[in-house]
């Protein structure tokens, strides 16, 4: 018997299994409209991250690398940041929370126009990770931010 008839409906399975399916699209993530446009809450951002002493690790710029490549995008920009104090002890608490940091916002406009701004709740990465409560406002900082550079 050929065997290998056989192998769409073992990848369809697989496809199929708990597992292999993505998450809910907006899951976990928040999303704070901004009074700005990107660059101005991108610039908000900059700004309050350096006073709290908060490093930028880097701003991906990825409507500019569509432009590049002569695809057109929204403005939408990424910045990644953390704090070696604040991630450090959340890392040594559950090592997969490594994959959701250094934190991140994204700084979007949407087909209307609107500013908006998004980040993984404190609440989802918990969850996700087993996060211990005395760990969260190492994490929930990101809300503070967020907002701030919204207004």
């Amino acid at each position: 018997m050929k065997y290998w008839r056989f192998a769409p409906l073992l990848v369809v399975s697989f496809l199929l299994s708990s597992e292999a399916l993505p998450m809910q699209k907006e899951e976990g993530i928040a999303k704070l409209p901004s009074r700005h446009s990107v660059d101005e809450t991108v610039d908000k951002l900059k700004a309050i991250l350096q006073s709290k002493g908060v490093t930028l690790f880097a701003l991906v710029d990825h409507s500019g690398e569509a432009e590049k490549v002569g695809m057109n995008m929204p403005p939408t920009k990424l910045l990644i940041f953390g704090n070696p104090k604040g991630g450090t002890p959340l890392m040594l608490a559950s090592p997969s929370v490594a994959i959701d940091l250094p934190l991140k916002i994204l700084v979007a406009e949407d087909a209307q126009g609107k500013v908006w701004i998004s980040y993984n709740s404190a609440e989802y990465l918990k969850e996700r990770h087993g996060l211990p409560e005395n760990l969260l406002p190492n994490i929930a900082v990101v809300q503070t931010v967020a907002a701030a550079a919204g207004e």
